[in-house]
């Protein structure tokens, strides 16, 4: 009986291909590990070079570092003598005497004392002028006059002056205030014109806080003093906000007592300066609050 003949099996020529893949596979590898190796943490870097550094350059952390060599120590201080504490010198204070000056020439004191009744004698007839100018208005509770022998105040209710959350001066606010600046033109006075208002906040754009709404008030009224003749050079402005309550924020009629604007004349020294005369009035006005002032 005759054998089969077997088949040669076929021989494959793409074996290489394996061997191919698995080289490159490990290359890869390779050179993906090199490269996480040459690849430095910056974060941890820096950590580390800041670590090295404060533990060379810091101070020592212990009272008795670590010595290397021989042990050596300066001589023996008593302690009595690095604790002394100097003793408090004892002194008499010095007290002034502001009522007397016992250097002062007794004529300098009667011409100051005469230049006080002078300086009221002047608020005096400012006063009775803007009284006869503003007397309806006085009647009305809407202008309080108050004076004193330094300064004359004039208290003006922004109801009428103003809008709500506005600075623009009313119809009624013009004409009232240009009484006013047709009798203090005439004289040559320092004027200070502050703004004051409630403790609610203000929703504008235009006005950040009380503290804008204020400031802008007084100037408002400033800049219509000058309109009406009065010296620029002679007039400030300033805005308190809310901060200078009269009467208490819990009710309405608090709340409208408080948003107001004040002027003050004041009074003119011979010896003062008028840059000076402005900057004491807040010392001035201090001095003489126990004084009760004079009402209209």
């Amino acid at each position: 009986m005759s054998r089969k003949k077997k088949h040669e099996e076929h021989e494959n020529h793409e074996r290489w291909l394996v061997s191919y893949a698995d080289f490159i596979t490990l290359l890869f590898a390779f050179f993906v590990v090199m490269y996480s190796m040459s690849s430095v943490n910056e974060g941890k870097y820096r950590v580390l070079s800041e670590s090295m550094i404060a533990a060379f350059k810091s101070s020592a952390r212990t009272l008795q570092p670590v010595q290397v060599g021989e042990l050596s120590r300066s001589p023996h201080i008593p302690d009595a003598n690095i604790m002394d504490i100097p003793k408090p010198i004892n002194f008499t204070p010095i007290v002034i005497n502001q009522t007397y000056a016992p250097n002062k020439d007794p004529l300098q004191v009667n011409e100051d004392a005469w230049e006080m009744d002078a300086a009221g004698a002047q608020i005096d007839l400012i006063a009775a002028d803007v009284d006869d100018a503003l007397q309806e208005l006085v009647d009305q509770n809407v202008v309080e006059i108050r004076r004193s022998k330094l300064w004359l105040e004039i208290e003006l209710k922004t109801s009428f002056l103003f809008l709500s959350g506005s600075a623009s001066p009313s119809i009624d606010a013009e004409v009232i205030l240009g009484q006013l600046g047709k009798v203090l033109k005439e004289y040559p006075n320092q004027v200070h014109v502050e703004g004051y208002t409630d403790d609610r906040p203000i929703v504008s754009p235009l006005f950040p806080s009380n503290w804008e709404l204020s400031s802008a008030r007084a100037a408002a009224v400033v800049r219509l003093f000058a309109l009406y003749g009065i010296q620029p050079q002679r007039m400030a402005s300033v805005g308190y906000g809310e901060f200078r309550p009269v009467a208490s924020n819990e009710t309405e009629a608090g709340r409208t007592r408080n948003r107001r604007v004040v002027i003050v004349i004041l009074a003119n020294l011979e010896n003062e300066s008028e840059e000076a005369s402005v900057t004491n009035f807040e010392l001035l006005k201090q001095q003489l609050q126990s004084t009760p002032a004079q009402v209209n």
